[in-house]
């Protein structure tokens, strides 16, 4: 059965207006936890997309509105998009936050990477498809190029039996020393698209995680700035974190259901040797 964007994509979204202040945004974000948001007009038409990152990127303009820092070339989909080509598009944009879902030029929904992850209650149109790939995570039809070889298997491997240190990121990893100015660490997930990068000491030791909704909160206070000058100051302390040994269904609840969107990877004196993503489980 094909799984069409409609069937998968949360209908009640959190919208802001191309002219309003940049600060709105900020506070519709911080709000609903959400890193990106849709812009559109009055008639409700997508206009574009504005995220945490493109607020950094303009946070010391005070007269910015959303539409100065907006992405205005923006993916979007059909509601009857097939689920496997949105799923394709988040993987091979690895920036995109969300993908709007646009009918007749009217924004009807959103699909984020947490929509695709999301496990359907039993009985639902996707238990099916979950059930004979082995009940890991991709819970929509994958496009043939990511398809497991085998039902239930993936590079012959059956699904359930996978680990952590099969599908993470452990090559190129990007981490920061906790002294590092937020300015320049607002930098690095501009550079890179992160929406969250680890803090390391001078032996690679995990020492906490800093998002971009850290840097935000870290450095602008209703529209003053804060005392806060560095990622020690700002980052996230108590991390979550999984071992390389892990079985991928321990990371899956982490990433899918707890609503995490990376997660470290380190070894047993905490050393950080990979990232897990949402990215790496599509």
């Amino acid at each position: 059965m094909v799984v069409r964007a409609r069937d998968v994509m949360t209908e009640r979204v959190v919208t802001v207006w191309a002219d309003a202040p940049l600060a709105r945004a900020q506070e519709r974000m911080a709000e609903s936890r959400f890193s990106a948001l849709p812009v559109v007009d009055r008639r409700f038409s997508l206009v574009g997309v504005i995220s945490l990152v493109d607020v950094l990127r303009h946070r010391d303009d005070p007269h910015a509105v959303v539409g100065d820092a907006m992405t205005e070339q923006v993916v979007s989909v059909l509601p009857t998009t097939n689920v496997s080509i949105v799923a394709h598009r988040m993987r091979v944009y690895g920036e995109l936050r969300l993908v709007p879902v646009v009918d007749r030029g009217v924004l009807v929904g959103v699909i984020t990477r947490s929509d695709l992850l999301r496990p359907r209650h039993s009985g639902g149109r996707l238990r099916r498809t979950a059930r004979r790939i082995g009940g890991v995570v991709p819970v929509m039809p994958l496009p043939e190029a990511m398809a497991p070889r085998g039902a239930g298997r993936v590079g012959g491997r059956p699904v359930a039996s996978l680990r952590v240190s099969d599908v993470m990121t452990d090559g190129g990893l990007v981490a920061i020393p906790p002294e590092l100015a937020l300015d320049e660490t607002a930098e690095v997930l501009l550079s890179y698209r992160f929406t969250a990068v680890p803090v390391v000491d001078d032996d690679d030791h995990l020492l906490g995680i800093v998002s971009e909704a850290d840097l935000m909160h870290g450095s602008v206070d209703g529209g003053r700035r804060l005392r806060a000058r560095t990622v020690s100051e700002v980052m996230t302390r108590d991390v979550q974190v999984v071992q390389p040994g892990d079985p991928l269904t321990a990371a899956e609840d982490l990433l899918s259901r707890r609503g995490f969107r990376v997660v470290p990877v380190v070894d047993d004196e905490d050393v950080l040797v990979g990232m897990l993503s949402r990215s790496d489980l599509l």
